[in-house]
Order: C-alpha cells, then structure tokens, then sequence
C-alpha cells in the first residue's frame, strides 16, 4: 500500500539503521546493513549513507541507479520502504576534497564529534568513500499498529 513520501521520510529521520537494496546485474536483489542520515541545505528530502567503492552494493548502484531502503520500527512492527533514485558523488580522494567534507557533515550526523578528524579524514580517502543520496520517488510500508 502506497504512503506519502513526508510519511514516510518522518518515519525513517526516527532512525539511523536500515537495509538499502540494489538490484545485482541478474536482477535479484542485493541487501547490505547500513547507517543513514537524512541530508539537509541542498541534500534536504534526501537520504545518505557513506559507501566504499569496492563494494558490491556501490557497483550493483553505478550500474542501475535504483534502490530501496527498509527501515524498522524498534519493535519490528511497523516499516517503511522507501523507493529511490541514487546518486553518488565522486570517490574520496584527498584529505580536503568535497567529498570528505560531506563524510564529516555525515559523521557528525550520525555519532557526533570525532577524536582526530585529520585522522577520519584520511581513512576516508584511504578507505575510498564517497556517499550515496537517495531522492525517494515512492513509499509504503505498515505505521499503525
């Protein structure tokens, strides 16, 4: 059953844990654990989630630029699955890059203040990251009950 996607955006800003779904190059699909934040200034209305390059939902990703995010209630009792179309920005290759300086914004989104942020800076290059963003085009899922 379809929800609008403010329903559903409400919902999942609750949390910071989901499930995002690609689609593998035979068209099943492919699920992997992820933390998220909702974006804000020109990001707002979008979902990220900080992603290395060499994974396999990254590549599924480039190649087909659709995906689903799952997210639960706590008590596993309500869910929202939001559509979306991705983006992902370019891969994280210097210390003071736009792309790291949007994997800060992240951290601090998710877990606050780092100790050593020279240091998160170059694990983020060293790990090749880059972020997802996903604009939703379509939800549903169960919030009642």
């Amino acid at each position: 059953m379809g929800m609008q996607i403010r329903d559903a955006l409400d919902f999942v800003s609750t949390n910071r844990n989901g499930i995002l779904i690609a689609l593998k190059s035979d068209g099943r699909p492919q699920s992997s654990n992820i933390a998220y934040t909702m974006g804000a200034g020109d990001d707002a209305g979008k979902i990220l989630i900080s992603v290395t390059d060499g994974r396999a939902k990254t590549k599924n990703l480039r190649r087909d630029p659709r995906a689903s995010l799952h997210v639960n209630r706590d008590d596993f009792w309500a869910y929202v699955v939001i559509e979306a179309d991705v983006e992902l920005t370019t891969v994280a290759t210097t210390p003071g890059d736009g792309t790291v300086d949007q994997l800060v914004d992240y951290y601090r989104s998710v877990a606050g203040e780092h100790s050593n942020w020279e240091e998160y800076r170059q694990a983020m290059v060293d790990d090749a990251r880059l972020i997802l963003k996903l604009t939703p085009t379509h939800a549903y899922g169960m919030l009642n009950r």
